[in-house]
């Protein structure tokens, strides 16, 4: 996921971080695992920043979701959609390789985060997951998958990120152009059937995605009587 760069807080330094590994997530996603030179603790739902210097002095800069989870290591994941006029997001999808160095600032954000210790309902649109991946990895690595539900929508099978990773007993898979050969629920979009069975008692919504996602998720969760003070919302626009 990523969003023109907001500006970090004033204590956040520029860091060098090193590109240690990537892997394909999708056809036009990826994630860059980076090892930083020192740990940097980071709560779950936050993001950091990575800036680019060309040559000639120019800059430019976008916020990507951390995917993996807080674990106190010097190691992040940011998975990054590539996206036709992107910046950021063709360079290192196209020039980037492990061993690369790339400036990045973060964690950053405070309010769009888990900690595990409250029921949480995830709701992940597209690149929109990753956010919450790291939310749901939380879960499973402190034993505490019994606070999470996860519903993600994605178009086709090709699309969804973490693929092998993310089925589980805490998830909820909705395609909404095609799935895959002997899939229960029909291709179609994000309805309240999908929501209802993942809102636990005393849940706090977490939804990401676009923008016309994240309207129509928050809508679908009003329809159900959801409280509105309990969703909390993470939109992203189309630059990278």
């Amino acid at each position: 996921m990523g969003t023109p760069a907001p500006e970090a807080g004033g204590h956040l330094s520029w860091q060098i971080a090193k590109v240690i590994e990537i892997r394909d997530e999708t056809p036009t996603a990826k994630t860059f695992r980076l090892g930083l030179p020192a740990p940097a603790p980071h709560r779950a739902g936050q993001h950091y920043i990575v800036r680019l210097t060309a040559p000639d002095g120019y800059q430019a800069s976008r916020s990507y979701s951390v995917a993996s989870p807080p674990d106190g290591s010097n190691e992040i994941d940011l998975t990054v959609e590539r996206l036709e006029d992107g910046e950021i997001s063709t360079f290192l999808h196209d020039e980037v390789v492990p061993g690369d160095e790339l400036e990045v600032r973060g964690p950053i954000g405070g309010w769009f985060v888990w900690e595990a210790d409250t029921p949480a309902t995830l709701i992940g649109g597209g690149s929109g997951i990753v956010p919450l991946m790291a939310m749901l990895r939380l879960a499973r690595n402190a034993g505490r998958s019994d606070l999470v539900r996860l519903v993600v929508s994605a178009r086709t099978p090709g699309n969804l990120y973490y693929a092998t990773e993310l089925p589980g007993p805490e998830t909820t898979i909705v395609y909404t152009r095609a799935t895959p050969p002997g899939f229960e629920r029909p291709a179609g979009r994000l309805t309240t059937d999908d929501l209802a069975p993942a809102l636990l008692p005393d849940t706090t919504a977490f939804v990401c995605g676009s923008p016309g996602f994240a309207d129509a998720a928050t809508e679908l969760l009003t329809d159900l009587g959801f409280p509105v003070d309990r969703i909390r919302v993470e939109r992203f626009g189309e630059t990278g």
